[in-house]
């Protein structure tokens, strides 16, 4: 079996594997907030991980916020920072390419009479930094908050996060980023990103499902979203997971052991893209020339449906998808193609494939092997 949909949710890594074995049969189990000793031990060992965490996303510990996923994050960051009714700052600028979680806070404070603007996305998948800065320039002391991911979830294009934020300081307007799918995927330095608000959900780095953390430059400005018994220093409520929390320091901590891993993952994915390519001159890779993650490649045939496609390699026990695992049962082109201006021909027909630090030419000489047999066998059935 070709796992190729890491970008959904990734298998654990081997280290937490390992680790979860061990932990399993020789515990502790306790509740960390406890004073005995046992749940001082459990908290001791959770802010180990925040350590861990805060040293190779270089931000303080203090900044690190444990909660369940990115998309909780998310929320309480939107709740945090946009009173319920908007005062004189009633803009939010966005663009059409982020993530549902994102979209739908959105939408959720537009219909509390914020006022939504969008920046324009370049045909390679890179949203258009003219046009952001005419925004800024535009709305100037209106703007309530500035959000834009780092790299995107179907893609893999990295967005210019560093520049958006930097103009967001000099305007002093708070810059959330959505780094769900750039955490844990590449090297990240929050304190040289110029990046308020950050997340992570441990799933989409090879730790256990259900646990997750914001990175806050000041959370002093977050409020609680899930209120309780004062956990994360009051800024998140209920028990945290400390063991989804320990998977995710081993997760890190493994990323950043074999990041060395990432150049030869990039140059099989280049390589596998551009065989395909030669072989098949009217596919289109999405994002093409624009920087994007090593793991990710999102491709289409003209007027072959993705779906089909998936079916066939799934047939042969390669799983990938068709966008993001959020809108994959569903058979039309996404709306991040549709701000890239990709035409339905295309944005029907995608398939993504995307690893991690698994990724080898062997694999990819496989699903080019099986993606081969697939175009051609689909374009035939096309041609009647």
């Amino acid at each position: 079996m070709i796992y190729a949909d890491y970008n959904g949710s990734a298998p654990l890594c081997d280290d937490v594997r390992e680790y979860l074995v061990k932990r399993i049969n020789e515990g502790p189990y306790s509740n960390q907030n406890a004073i005995h000793s046992l749940g001082k031990k459990m908290m001791f060992g959770m802010e180990k991980c925040r350590r861990t965490l805060a040293k190779h996303l270089n931000c303080q510990t203090h900044q690190i916020i444990f909660n369940s996923g990115a998309s909780e994050g998310i929320a309480q960051i939107f709740f945090s920072l946009l009173d319920e009714r908007p005062s004189e700052k009633n803009i939010i600028i966005t663009s059409g390419i982020e993530h549902s979680a994102v979209v739908q806070c959105c939408q959720r404070y537009q219909n509390k009479g914020y006022q939504i603007e969008y920046i324009n996305t370049l045909d390679n998948g890179v949203i258009d930094l003219q046009h952001y800065q005419e925004l800024i320039k535009k709305f100037s002391n209106q703007i309530a908050l500035i959000t834009s991911m780092a790299a995107n979830n179907e893609t893999g294009v990295i967005q210019p996060y560093q520049e958006i934020g930097k103009i967001a300081q000099e305007n002093k307007v708070p810059f959330f980023c959505d780094t769900t799918q750039f955490i844990g995927k590449t090297e990240f330095n929050f304190d040289q990103s110029n990046i308020d608000y950050a997340v992570c959900s441990s799933h989409k780095i090879g730790a256990l499902i259900g646990a997750g953390f914001i990175i806050a430059k000041d959370p002093t400005r977050l409020k609680p979203l899930i209120l309780g018994g004062g956990q994360e220093k009051g800024l998140r409520g209920g028990t945290q997971n400390y063991i989804g929390i320990e998977t995710m320091a081993v997760a890190m901590e493994s990323f950043y052991n074999n990041k060395e891993k990432l150049n030869q993952v990039n140059e099989s994915r280049l390589a596998f893209e551009q065989k395909i390519k030669e072989k098949f001159p009217e596919v289109a890779i999405m994002g093409d020339g624009a920087p994007r993650l090593a793991t990710t490649t999102m491709i289409a045939y003209p007027g072959i449906h993705g779906q089909a496609v998936q079916i066939e390699l799934e047939s042969q026990n390669i799983f990938v998808t068709t966008s993001s695992a959020c809108s994959d049962n569903k058979p039309e082109t996404s709306r991040v193609l549709k701000a890239m201006k990709i035409n339905d021909d295309i944005g029907r027909g995608v398939i993504r494939i995307s690893f991690c630090l698994n990724a080898n030419q062997e694999l990819y000489d496989k699903i080019e092997d099986a993606l081969t047999n697939a175009y051609n066998k689909l374009k035939k059935i096309q041609s009647y």
